[in-house]
């Protein structure tokens, strides 16, 4: 996809889709160029060491002088990242279907292993810097978590944009780290515009954690 082709798939002041109207176009062109995908053959990598660092900083005690070498570090590394920024709409960060969490870094890491209108299963692990306490992944990551796989679920069922009204997340036992954990996602019912969905996150056969959302099919235009 050029430059041109994603410029005018941006939404606009005018005509748009609750600001998502270009999701689905720009998945569906650059899954057809897989020989030119969007921030190129390693912007996984480029990712992965992200998550990395974050990982390390996490749990850092660094020494002053340490810390003093990894801030200019840090300060030249995001100069030189200045240069490749762009508007949310041409990143690469949420369109990468073939990549953990679409290549969304704010993201923990899930791969989708089945969606349809029927629901969601998916695979997440909870790395270090999603640490809460006590080798357990913190609440709102795993809210986080939630949140995105019945997003992605409310839109298979609906087949239209939504936004998240209302996500409600129950505790049920220690959610571990670097653990693959199953998440399994379907809509409950639809009335209008609500969609009631329901969410659960198991490691093996246990519980972790299960939510109930409630989103919102948007109108044409709304933001």
């Amino acid at each position: 996809m050029d430059e041109k082709n994603v410029g005018d798939s941006r939404p606009d002041q005018t005509h748009h889709e609750g600001g998502f109207r270009p999701m689905a176009e720009l998945i569906e062109a650059r899954a057809s160029e897989s020989d030119t995908l969007i921030g190129g053959p390693h912007y996984g990598e480029f990712i992965e060491q992200v998550r990395e660092l974050m990982d390390r900083a996490r749990l850092a005690n660094p020494s002053d002088e340490l810390a003093k070498e990894t801030i200019v570090a840090l300060e030249q590394l995001n100069a030189r990242l200045d240069e490749a920024v762009v508007d949310e709409w041409s990143s690469p960060s949420w369109t990468r279907t073939d990549l953990p969490a679409r290549g969304n870094i704010t993201l923990p890491p899930y791969t989708v292993v089945s969606g349809d209108r029927d629901g969601v299963t998916a695979k997440v692990t909870f790395r270090t810097f999603h640490l809460g306490g006590n080798q357990a992944a913190h609440g709102g990551h795993i809210s986080l978590a939630f949140d995105d796989i019945l997003g992605m679920t409310a839109a298979l069922a609906t087949g239209a944009v939504t936004r998240t009204a209302s996500l409600t997340v129950d505790y049920r036992s220690v959610t571990p780290l670097n653990r693959e954990l199953t998440v399994r996602a379907h809509a409950e019912r639809r009335d209008g515009r609500k969609v009631y969905l329901k969410a659960t996150m198991h490691d093996g056969d246990r519980l972790c954690a299960e939510a109930n959302g409630l989103f919102i099919v948007l109108k044409p235009g709304q933001p």
